[in-house]
């Protein structure tokens, strides 16, 4: 009589969860940071909507669900004084975890509970480590670099400055 019990526990809990659900529950842990730290990154997610702001580095924590059977992408914009801001993108794709259904969690699983919850999306890539690139001005200023201009974009002024180089 106890094996049974013990068969039919198991089998009411695998019917009734889902396999990414129980791997996968809550949000992702998104690790952001940028060369160099410092940087002050917006998040949008697919509606466009400002969904964190932090300075780098720092831990994101994002749900993958979007609606039923939709996964969540997110767009972070990275800023930092004196550098050329930069945007990075998060992508949904489907957790392998989603397929143990087929063997464990059944059909509520599948159709039910991991897309209701999201966690049949994982969120890529799971590591951000953004470089920043100093201005153009910023480069200009300190004499490292050099500008290129057509003649009818530049004051008189400009022309009198300017030096030749050949």
């Amino acid at each position: 009589m106890r094996p049974v019990l013990m068969l039919t526990v198991l089998g009411t809990c695998a019917a009734v969860t889902g396999c990414a659900t129980i791997v996968h529950s809550g949000p992702r842990a998104i690790s952001v940071a940028s060369t160099p730290p410092g940087a002050t990154v917006s998040i949008y997610d697919r509606s466009n909507t400002l969904v964190l702001t932090n300075t780098t580095p720092f831990i994101a924590h994002l749900s993958s669900r979007y609606g039923y059977f939709q996964g969540q992408s997110y767009r972070l914009v990275f800023a930092l004084s004196s550098h050329q801001s930069a945007e990075v993108n998060l992508h949904s794709s489907l957790s392998g975890w989603y397929l143990g259904n087929l063997l464990f969690g059944g059909l509520i699983g599948m159709l039910i509970v991991d897309p209701l919850t999201g966690a049949m999306y994982n969120l890529t890539p799971d590591k951000i480590e953004q470089p920043l690139t100093a201005s153009a001005a910023k480069v200009i200023r300190s004499g490292n670099g050099l500008l290129v201009v057509l003649a009818s974009q530049i004051t008189d002024q400009e022309r009198a400055a300017m030096q030749r180089l050949n």
